[in-house]
């Protein structure tokens, strides 16, 4: 006979077993989520993040709630998202921002690579490049013509210092060796307002913010820099095809997860992901701002995001960009 207390003692772990068993049997997702995005509502990331949030917890029947984390150039949501348990509940859309910051800032409160786990590519956001009407070049080989005729003439604006548009201007240069100036601004309005009034000479501008100034006479259209031509813009060239053969250079978002979590649930919510991606009317709704779908394997998205920054890397070192 064994001691009534060793009796006792073990019918408690039996029955601490049987209560635990249910919630390690629950299949993920068994509750609700949230997706951090850090940027403000509103913009791209924002209407990316709320459709693919809204078709996951439609998908997984769980709410899936989107967090908006803006700030210090989306470094404070990124590191909300790193920072928070590996378990499958947080889900980080990230920008190209994860693969630029490391390059940029010497000080970071988390390391992309060790912190964060590549989950899908969603999409590529091509930008075009356009000048005011003053500028007398119709075409792309017209205006790199042009700005090799008159170096340092030619002022290109951008939404700011190290930021996507101003790197696409410099790989620009840097492709076709013509010398423009480079005007940062705090913002995309600012730079808009000043391009429309001649100020400056041209931008790369995201598609959705210049197809209504192109559309209507105020700007002209040049190239779009991604490497096919837009859906939502076909009559555009692009600047690969235009002038400058193997120029590529378009924003991107992209899903994350906190490194440690699960690769079950990383293969899980790819899937998932990436079904939603094909969805019509998430293609559609992503066409609206010049968005092309991404997709495939967190495998393929983390060697995308290492030829980004091997490509950004040789940009920034040779324009000797810096923000910190």
């Amino acid at each position: 006979m064994y001691p009534r207390k060793f009796l006792a003692f073990a019918a408690g772990i039996l029955a601490a077993v049987t209560i635990s068993l249910p919630a390690f049997g629950q299949a993920y997702p068994s509750r609700p989520l949230r997706m951090v995005v850090p940027f403000p509502p509103g913009g791209p990331t924002d209407i990316t993040g709320r459709t693919l949030a809204q078709k996951l917890s439609e998908r997984w029947n769980q709410p899936v709630v989107v967090e908006n984390r803006p700030g210090a150039g989306s470094i404070i949501g990124t590191e909300i998202a790193a920072k928070s348990a590996p378990d499958g509940y947080t889900i980080l859309l990230g920008s190209n921002s994860i693969a630029l910051q490391p390059l940029l800032q010497s000080k970071l409160p988390y390391d992309p690579q060790r912190d964060l786990a590549p989950v899908i590519l969603a999409v590529r956001i091509p930008n075009v490049l356009i000048v005011h009407p003053s500028v007398p070049a119709n075409t792309l080989a017209e205006f790199i013509a042009l700005a090799k005729a008159k170096p340092a003439t030619i002022n290109y604006a951008s939404v700011g210092n190290a930021t996507g548009p101003h790197l696409f201007g410099e790989l620009f240069r840097g492709m076709t060796g013509v010398d423009i100036v480079h005007v940062p601004y705090k913002g995309t309005a600012p730079a808009v307002n000043d391009l429309l009034a001649g100020q400056v000479q041209a931008l790369f501008d995201s598609l959705a913010t210049a197809l209504p100034n192109i559309r209507a006479g105020k700007l002209r259209a040049l190239g779009v820099t991604s490497l096919q031509r837009s859906k939502s813009a076909p009559d555009i060239p692009t600047i690969s095809e235009a002038g400058a053969p193997g120029y590529e250079a378009t924003g991107w978002f992209g899903v994350l997860v906190p490194a440690g979590t699960p690769a079950d649930i990383i293969a899980k919510m790819n899937a998932e992901l990436g079904a939603i991606l094909k969805q019509p009317d998430v293609e559609e709704r992503f066409l609206k701002f010049g968005a092309a779908g991404g997709g495939g394997t967190p495998e393929q998205f983390a060697a995308f995001i290492r030829s980004e920054q091997e490509k950004w890397g040789k940009v920034i070192r040779e324009a000797r960009i810096r923000i910190d």
